[in-house]
């Protein structure tokens, strides 16, 4: 069982203060080719999110029966047979997304996120914990790839859910700003995507900054004198 804490910390970890994206740094090739929209950037991450899962919750099933020597063979191993399902899955039901999200759904299982959660946690943790690990960093890149992509997207072609047609056919993207705005291409670049990714870090690190001040300004909770009895 995991306890009330144990999912916080790990929910929190994951989606904020451990975030793979914001913090550690992790997978930037995916993060800055992919999310040119908000809808490329959604279905990959939650297509990592499945191989992070089912890959985490493996490997802390079978930590016990695995030599320590071959440990990250047999790791990667896993991931691959996962990711290739994952692929054939895109192909087969979502074939025009596949095609534009092209080699990175393979790349997952290069991808240094999901070797780093199964590595780091799931070799070490019961299933339950890993299982939730590998979900909650999957959202943390989820909501961080999409409001990359939202963002390069609106800048860069004033548009928004672009490519929502390749996935619910009856649903087209929202022409936000004017048709006849020329577009800022620096954002659909991935140099426009490092220097987004860069103001993103700049703003999770404010955050904390004035939280960390307010925490320092509240004053010490009184303390109750002892009564004599």
């Amino acid at each position: 069982m995991i306890t009330r804490e144990e999912l916080k910390s790990i929910a929190g970890n994951g989606i904020w203060k451990q975030n793979s994206s914001l913090v550690q740094l992790l997978g930037l090739c995916p993060l800055l080719a992919v999310t040119t929209n908000m809808v490329n950037g959604v279905m990959l991450s939650l297509a990592t999110i499945i191989v992070m899962a089912v890959a985490n919750v493996a490997v802390a099933s079978l930590r016990n029966f695995i030599p320590h020597e071959i440990r990250i063979p047999v790791f990667i191993l896993i991931v691959a047979a996962l990711v290739t399902v994952v692929d054939l899955l895109f192909n087969a039901n979502l074939h025009e997304l596949y095609l534009v999200l092209g080699i990175f759904i393979p790349l997952i299982v290069t991808n240094c996120i999901v070797l780093a959660r199964v590595e780091a946690f799931a070799n070490k943790n019961p299933p339950l914990q890993s299982t939730f690990d590998g979900i909650f960093m999957g959202l943390g890149m989820l909501w961080t790839l999409a409001l990359l992509g939202t963002l390069r997207e609106f800048f860069g072609s004033g548009t928004l859910l672009g490519g929502i047609d390749m996935v619910f056919p009856s649903l087209q993207p929202i022409q936000v700003l004017p048709e006849s705005y020329p577009g800022f291409l620096l954002a659909l670049l991935p140099p426009g995507a490092f220097i987004l990714l860069g103001c993103l870090i700049a703003w999770k690190n404010w955050i904390e900054a004035r939280a960390a001040a307010r925490a320092k300004q509240k004053p010490p909770a009184p303390v109750e004198a002892l009564g004599c009895h």
